[in-house]
């Protein structure tokens, strides 16, 4: 019974919280959750250095997201992304011409029901005071790339961003 309760409340927070405008991503606070288990071997698989190598959503020719209220999203194409799986830290950053620089420190996680949480963190402040952060689904996970798959709004209608990550392969001997 108290399973039951506990997945129910987690279930709800998902949907209460996750609310988005018209088309940025919006950040939803951080909750503490009642028996939230981590998904170790989704976090392990992520583990290193991936790229964005495209952004895709439907209308993506007609109407402009701003993603993670940093920049548009085709920024993100070419961004780079660090992950580290034992203490769930690691970084972004964009390089992008004709976009905004952007550099930041993250936090992340997976927990079982596949949503990964994502924090970035400002230079200077630690992780736990950031009371924001993200919640998107991994999905179509294999050891050289996976995605991830935001909700937004667009006038009125719910509709998926994905991110492709692509593992960039070290040359290093």
């Amino acid at each position: 019974m108290k399973k039951t309760i506990a997945l129910m409340m987690v279930v709800m927070l998902f949907f209460a919280c996750k609310s988005a405008s018209n088309t940025t991503s919006t950040p939803v606070k951080s909750e503490p959750v009642v028996n939230t288990k981590l998904d170790k071997s989704s976090q392990v698989a992520i583990k290193g250095d991936w790229k964005i190598t495209s952004v895709t959503y439907p209308g993506s020719d007609y109407i402009k997201v701003n993603s993670f209220q940093i920049a548009d999203s085709k920024c993100f194409v070419g961004s780079t992304w660090n992950f580290i799986s034992n203490n769930n830290k690691g970084s972004m950053s964009l390089t992008k011409s004709d976009c905004p620089a952007f550099s930041s420190p993250i936090v992340w996680s997976i927990n079982k029901d596949g949503v990964f949480v994502l924090k970035i963190v400002e230079a200077g402040v630690k992780s736990k005071t950031v009371t924001e952060g993200y919640l998107l689904k991994v999905a179509n996970q294999t050891e050289a790339s996976f995605q991830l798959i935001d909700v937004i709004d667009v006038a009125g209608q719910k509709k998926d961003i994905t991110y492709q990550f692509e593992k960039i392969i070290s040359t290093k001997n």
